[in-house]
C-alpha cells in the first residue's frame, strides 16, 4: 500500500527516506502530515525540547461545551480551542469545529 520516499529534511536539506513502514504508522497515529526532519535533527530537536524543562500549560474554556480545558500552548482568539474529549471528537470527525467568535 504504502512505497518508501525520499523527502528533504527542513533543518539540514538533506534528504532521508519516509519508509513504508513509518508511513503506516502514521496512519495508524492520524498523523496525515509528512515529517519536517531527517531522523537526526528529531532527535536533536527532541533533545532541545527535554532540555527546555517542564512545559507550560494555560487554562481556557472549550469551544464547543464550554468546559475547562488544559492545553499545552497560549490560547489564541482567532482559533477555538477544545477539552480532550471534544478535541477526540473533531478529530474524529464526529464535531464539527466551532470557528472563533461563535
Amino acid at each position: 500500500m504504502y512505497q518508501d520516499r525520499s523527502l528533504t529534511c527542513r533543518d539540514c536539506a538533506e534528504e532521508f527516506i519516509f519508509s513504508a513502514g513509518e508511513q503506516g504508522f502514521f496512519a495508524t497515529k492520524g498523523l496525515t502530515n509528512d515529517p519536517q526532519r531527517c531522523p537526526a535533527c528529531r532527535a536533536v530537536a527532541k533533545r532541545a525540547r527535554a532540555s527546555e524543562g517542564p512545559r507550560e500549560f494555560h487554562a481556557a474554556i472549550c469551544g464547543a461545551c464550554g468546559g475547562q480545558a488544559i492545553v499545552p500552548f497560549a490560547p489564541r482568539n482567532d482559533r477555538p480551542v477544545y477539552c480532550s474529549s471534544c478535541f477526540d471528537k473533531v478529530r474524529a470527525g464526529t464535531l464539527t469545529s466551532v470557528s472563533a467568535g461563535a
